[in-house]
């Protein structure tokens, strides 16, 4: 780590989680960390695998010989200006916690604005169908093939059985027709455990890590997600994080340019398009703090001379790509929402609003899809 760390290791000495904590938090501090302490509590806590509050239960502890080495290289790349999220490799993000590493941006705490508003604008979960409380349409005319089976003897019997094979068969083709209409999912995994009505679809593009995708698949049991990224490194990490989480079966990530990858037969069919996309003014980027500009990926940031160079081929996108009354939702820079909002309306968008992020300052453009006219 340093010079005094390790004359400390030469001689044995002792060094309690304390000390390493003091010594850590004031070598940050001459290193220009805005928050040293912060930052050496994450770091210690990191290598000795102790939450913040053990690592005060726990301030005599002496660290073990691995702990030291894994703190000494901790520290060293914070001391670089690393991001503490590179270092220790995840973040927390509304309810879970997902994966993140170099050349994928790192999820802020504004986007968990950006999926409040799009869980709020879809219906709810559909509530689990109560056991063998009511049957299908389809079950329906099976059972009733098989009362007239009863009823007409014999001969009857066969002709009504042949009826509910058909009325079954009539099911299974119905259902595969829908399967051929489910873009990415219609080869990929089981369907998830929600009812066919309450099953809503979203679109998730410029996704990086897949904070946005997961966390609506996880928080809303009837939403499918289909996520796009550019960049194969976020693609991976993306593919990586439904996987830990238990969501890959309702998160599905492609590459590709905007919503280029995802089948063109879904178009009109999504309940919600969502996306952070690259939304820093290129002259807004040379002045953003070192470990951002250092450190997280350019392509994940620059949205050009006004910070929509992305965002107005996305809401073309997005308006052909939902249904009637369907949600849009982005989260872009604030001295451009009410530029972005013009290019939302002009798309076609209609109830076009903007909301406020934690620190109350513009982030996020939500618009709808008028819904169908109705002639009588």
């Amino acid at each position: 780590m340093t010079n005094n760390m390790t004359k400390s290791e030469n001689n044995d000495d002792i060094w309690t989680v304390k000390a390493a904590l003091d010594w850590t938090c004031g070598y940050l501090e001459r290193k220009g960390d805005e928050n040293p302490r912060l930052s050496a509590q994450w770091l210690l806590s990191e290598a000795c695998g102790l939450s913040r509050i053990e690592l005060y239960v726990n301030a005599a502890r002496p660290l073990s010989l691995d702990e030291r080495a894994v703190l000494r290289g901790y520290v060293t790349r914070r001391g670089r200006g690393e991001p503490l999220q590179y270092i220790t490799g995840e973040v927390g993000f509304r309810h879970i916690t997902v994966r993140v590493r170099p050349g994928v941006l790192i999820p802020r705490p504004e986007t968990e604005v950006l999926v409040s508003e799009v869980l709020a604008a879809l219906p709810a979960p559909a509530r689990p169908r109560a056991f063998d409380s009511t049957i299908s349409a389809a079950e329906g005319d099976q059972l009733a093939a098989a009362q007239a089976a009863r009823a007409l003897g014999v001969a009857g019997e066969r002709e009504a059985a042949a009826a509910a094979e058909d009325a079954f068969d009539a099911e299974r083709a119905s259902e595969a027709a829908a399967d051929s209409l489910a873009g990415p999912f219609a080869s990929a995994s089981p369907k998830p455990q929600t009812s066919g009505a309450g099953e809503l679809l979203v679109a998730d593009i410029c996704t990086g890590s897949g904070c946005i995708a997961c966390s609506l698949a996880y928080e809303h049991a009837g939403v499918r997600v289909v996520a796009t990224d550019i960049a194969p490194e976020a693609v991976a990490l993306a593919r990586e994080n439904a996987e830990t989480l238990g969501l890959s079966d309702r998160v599905e990530v492609l590459q590709g340019n905007l919503g280029d990858a995802i089948d063109p037969r879904l178009r009109g069919s999504f309940d919600a398009v969502v996306s952070n996309p690259p939304y820093v003014p290129t002259d807004v980027l040379a002045q953003i703090p070192r470990e951002v500009a250092a450190f997280e990926p350019a392509l994940a940031l620059d949205g050009g001379v006004d910070g929509l160079d992305l965002f107005r081929p996305l809401a073309t996108w997005a308006h052909a790509a939902l249904k009637p009354g369907g949600v849009f939702a982005a989260e872009l820079h604030e001295g451009h929402l009410d530029q972005a909002a013009e290019v939302a309306r002009a798309a076609g968008f209609a109830d076009v609003r903007v909301v406020s992020d934690l620190a109350q300052r513009p982030r996020v453009l939500v618009a709808a899809k008028r819904s169908a006219l109705v002639y009588h």
